[in-house]
């Protein structure tokens, strides 16, 4: 079975490899969910007996929840990069998706564990040595390995239990998907589905052609408003007052005297300013192969022909065996100290320039190695017009993150001295405040589109106690301290306020409604015996008949095309025809002339087939897998007792 989950890697699960090193929540099950004091339980997953397995209890709490909403809006945030936008986002929706998301892990991992998933030493040890990210030369390296985790702020020890908890998962994963079976006539039909065409005519019946012909009394309009009084509410909003600190607006610091940057050279000189030595190498590899003393003989006979004058690029290319270097005459560039296996290193360092070692035992093989060219180490002076001007930059780049600490704990302590003014903390730093725009709980631009300003700028705190918040991070070097300026509690808007939009909205309602009264007689005339044209004609309305569709047509309107390839095909001469809402919200009438396929569909055994039947095989076992979990939890009890909260502010009374 991992041989499976290997054999997908460089397929569509490759996305196996990036969870490895850089999504540690979403996948790492249950261990994740840390259970606090005092935190309400939003969901419980289990305590119940499916297949002879007992499934035990497990509570997701709001602060579980929390966590996993925040992590899931700053991967938004970062996908989406500039175009980000937090009104966007349903916070509605999203909750309920990274709800059942959290749902979802948990019942596969109840499953996993009662099903007797596990996985040994020798499978994990054997996994992760196939993974490219841990490899040095095509071979698993420890200390790669351990250097990538170091990278990810993590161990040998967590992250190999999170793989424990993980591959199982994948195993029962790949169980689900390899059931999934495709035929060749399925392969066919499907083919022949995709690529069907379809001829197909269209009348649009847009709501602005009928809200000129719509009267609206105030009468109707008060009493809209009177019986939907909670659909015309304002959403709570606040303003904020704010001070800013950040590291990229600080004033580069004087030049400081000669002694100071002196100082600094002397401290880094041995690594900012010096070139170590290098050494250009190339080298005969004689893999040990089924006999490590044959492979010796070979390497010592081929040392013997190079001493005697054989050249080194010309028996590499015919003797060497390794593949990266053995066109190239076995070179492998300039080396430093420390890149390579510590045996070549050693005797690849004793050797004059020209000079051609006796065999060299790695764990690769035997090295005939030769050093081709040599640079000397070298340390820039002192004086030098670069090191000038990068030891400035060094000294600056130390003062402004020194004065960036500095003033970051002033902040925080007179922001906190002085609990309901900014003035202090201004005068103290000479910092000049600011005012954001008006924002909701959906957030707006700015320090306002950051999840943590909005938490804290709803929470009690500031709109009720009237404090300052604590330093803010932006970034790591960006801070703000933020206060309210003027907020404004939810409530229901004046009659006034929203009479014209009610108007609107009543007089589009009644256009609609005349668009889908005359949507449903052109419906009736066609199927009646009537050509569209005929009937729209009648109407004065305009047929648009664009090219045939296919299923994949980038051009159109998606809702409309989705409902053509819905329909039954046309029968005894007659068009199919049905009434459809666009994606703008308008109506249309649509009129499926005629079905045919494009061409016929590839033999089987030939490459387009086959291509064709693994994508459809591959949406089968997608399919499959969703069916087998949304299966698990019907049948594992879900309680939800609460309604989830993704902002501690919500939660405020």
């Amino acid at each position: 079975m991992l041989q499976t989950i290997r054999d997908r890697l460089t397929g569509p699960i490759v996305w196996v490899i990036i969870a490895l090193i850089s999504v540690p929540f979403a996948i790492w099950g249950i261990q994740s969910f840390q259970t606090g004091d005092n935190d309400p339980v939003v969901a419980t997953v289990g305590s119940t007996s499916v297949l002879g397995l007992h499934f035990g209890g497990v509570d997701i709490t709001q602060g579980q929840f929390r966590n996993e909403y925040e992590q899931y809006y700053r991967r938004l945030q970062t996908l989406q990069g500039e175009n980000f936008r937090a009104d966007s986002i349903d916070p509605v929706a999203t909750r309920d998706l990274v709800l059942k998301e959290m749902i979802a892990r948990i019942v596969l991992d109840q499953y996993t564990r009662k099903a007797g998933y596990r996985l040994d030493d020798a499978a994990l040890r054997e996994f992760l040595e196939t993974i490219p990210q841990f490899q040095d030369k095509g071979r698993f390296s420890a200390q790669r390995y351990r250097e990538m985790l170091t990278q990810n702020a993590m161990t040998p020890e967590s992250f190999e239990a999170m793989q424990r908890d993980r591959l199982p998962k994948e195993q029962l994963r790949e169980v689900v998907l390899d059931s999934a079976f495709v035929s060749a006539q399925e392969s066919r039909q499907a083919w022949q589905l995709a690529h069907q065409q379809r001829s197909y005519s269209y009348v649009a019946l847009p709501s602005a052609k009928y809200v000129g012909a719509v009267n609206v009394s105030d009468a109707q309009i008060k009493q809209e408003y009177e019986q939907n009084q909670s659909s015309y509410q304002a959403p709570e909003r606040i303003k904020l007052a704010y001070l800013e600190l950040d590291l990229s607006e600080f004033a580069p610091a004087a030049a400081p005297s000669a002694e100071i940057l002196k100082a600094i050279y002397e401290a880094q000189k041995g690594s900012a300013f010096s070139t170590p030595e290098e050494r250009r190498a190339s080298h005969i590899l004689i893999s040990f192969g089924a006999d490590k003393s044959a492979s010796k003989a070979k390497a010592q006979a081929l040392y013997d022909k190079l001493q005697q004058g054989a050249d080194f690029a010309e028996t590499a290319r015919q003797n060497s065996d390794d593949p990266g270097s053995k066109s190239k005459g076995g070179d492998l560039g300039w080396i430093k100290r420390g890149t390579l296996t510590p045996k070549f290193e050693a005797a690849l360092f004793d050797l004059k320039p020209g000079q051609i070692s006796e065999p060299v035992e790695t764990e690769f093989g035997w090295h005939l190695i030769k050093l081709t060219e040599f640079k000397p180490a070298k340390t820039a002076a002192f004086e030098d017009a670069d090191v000038q001007k990068q030891l400035l930059e060094i000294y600056r780049q130390k003062d402004a993150a020194q004065r960036f600490t500095d003033e970051s704990q002033q902040l925080e302590q007179l922001s906190f001295e002085n609990p309901n003014s900014l003035d202090a903390a201004a005068k103290a730093l000479n910092l000049t405040p600011k005012t954001t725009d008006w924002f909701t709980r959906s957030g707006g631009g700015g320090i306002t589109a950051n999840p943590a300003v909005i938490t804290a700028a709803f929470s009690r705190e500031i709109t009720q106690d009237d404090e300052n918040s604590k330093p803010i991070p932006i970034d790591p070097t960006h801070l703000v301290v933020v206060r309210k300026a003027e907020y404004e509690a939810p409530h229901t808007l004046a009659l006034a306020e929203v009479s014209d939009k009610i108007r609107d909205e009543l007089k589009l309602q009644a256009a609609k409604a005349k668009a889908a009264a005359d949507a449903d007689a052109l419906v009736a005339a066609v199927a009646g015996g009537q050509s569209l044209e005929a009937a729209a004609k009648a109407q004065n309305l305009a047929v648009v008949t664009p090219t045939p569709a296919k299923r994949d047509n980038k051009d159109g309107d998606k809702v409309l095309l989705d409902a053509l390839f819905k329909m039954p095909h046309p029968a005894n001469d007659k068009p199919s025809v049905g009434k459809v809402v666009l994606s703008t919200g308008d109506i249309a009438v649509l009129a499926l002339q005629s079905v045919s396929d494009d061409g016929a569909a590839p033999a089987p055994g030939t490459p387009d087939f086959k291509r064709d039947s693994t994508q459809l095989r591959d949406a089968q076992a997608g399919a499959e897998l969703q069916a087998f979990v949304t299966a698990m939890e019907k049948e594992i009890s879900v309680k939800r007792k609460a309604e989830p909260i993704a902002d501690k502010a919500e939660s405020t009374p």
